[in-house]
Formats: structure tokens, sequence, C-alpha cells
């Protein structure tokens, strides 16, 4: 099956092919030619998502699914959120400056819960199916660990003591907030 995954990440767009696995030949939105910064201006991700989606299935007319992702920090009140990826006002996606301004803002706040929340918008046969995905956890008091992306350095997911960066993709596919709001997409697509 083939199918837009309507982001020109490519971090995101290897692990989503990684966790759907064969079957699904996963394009992004370069492979359509679609080189536009599609706006997020929901106040959600739930919101975000749809918009990206049906951008999609508006101007291109092929089956697509977004996603919108934020990291929810419990003592900032639910900061980042939906503003995730532009946290730091004065950059625009800048992972070190994001990371940097929340460790500023929790400072040595001992309570440091975390969760990484996606959801998922699927566009498909003229219907939406929303799909999420949450993955608990703590925020590090310092980064640590080269791998990943995003906030990962300073996320450590329950029940491990090292961040998303230091675990790998191996595991982090297995077990982040991503991988389980895909694998409910998968099981759906492959119900169709």
């Amino acid at each position: 099956m083939k199918i837009v995954f309507a982001t020109n990440n490519t971090h995101k767009l290897s692990e989503i092919k990684e966790i759907l696995g064969e079957g699904f030949e996963v394009v992004s939105l370069a492979d359509i030619n679609c080189h536009e910064d599609i706006p997020e201006t929901g106040t959600t991700l739930e919101e975000n998502a749809r918009i990206k989606s049906n951008y999609v299935v508006t101007n291109y007319h092929l089956d697509c699914f977004a996603d919108d992702t934020g990291l929810e920090v419990e003592a900032l009140g639910g900061e980042p959120g939906v503003y995730s990826a532009r946290y730091d006002e004065t950059t625009d996606h800048d992972s070190e400056a994001n990371m940097c301004k929340l460790l500023r803002k929790l400072g040595d706040n001992t309570n440091r819960k975390a969760c990484f929340r996606t959801v998922i918008s699927l566009m498909i046969n003229g219907k939406e199916h929303q799909f999420e995905g949450i993955v608990e956890g703590n925020i590090a008091f310092e980064k640590s660990g080269s791998n990943g992306f995003g906030y990962d350095p300073i996320f450590i997911p329950k029940g491990y003591d090292k961040s998303f960066a230091e675990l790998g993709e191996g595991i982090k596919n297995q077990i982040s907030h991503r991988a389980k709001a895909v694998q409910k997409l998968a099981a759906y697509l492959k119900k169709l």
C-alpha cells in the first residue's frame, strides 16, 4: 500500500518506515512534489495533524497521514505541548534552543514528570481517523546521548535510566509515543 506521510523530516520518515515495515510504501511530501510549508495553526496536536493530512488530500488527492507531537511537562502546566517544535520563540525548529529553554524554566524543580504525546490523523477514502500514542517519563537535569532528535537527549522514558538519545533507535522505535500511535495506524491499515 502506498501512502503519503505529510512530512519532510527525514528522522520521522525513517522512524515511521521502520515501524510500519514491509507492505507499506511510505512517501514524503517532497516525493509528491509538495514543497509548501503547511502551516500548523491549530491549538491542539489533533488540530495540527488534521490540518496537515487534510492539506495533502485536498491539494494532491492522495491518501495521507500526518502527525503532531508534543512534549508535556507537568511542572510547566503541560508546556511546551503543541508548541514543542517552536518553544524558543527566537528560533524556528531549533532543538538545541528548545531544550535549553525547557531546562532553564524547570531549573532545580524536582518534579520532572513529563510525557511525549503523538496524534496521527489518517485521511483515507474521504474519512479521518485519529490514533494517539503516549509515553510517560521524566526530564533529565542535563542532556545525554547523541542519537535521536528533538528533545530525545533530555527525555528518560519510564522504566529506563537512559534518555531516548542514549537508548538508540531500536529500543525507541518499540516504546516511543510515535511507535505506539503508528502501531495503531498500522493495525487499522492492515484491516483495509
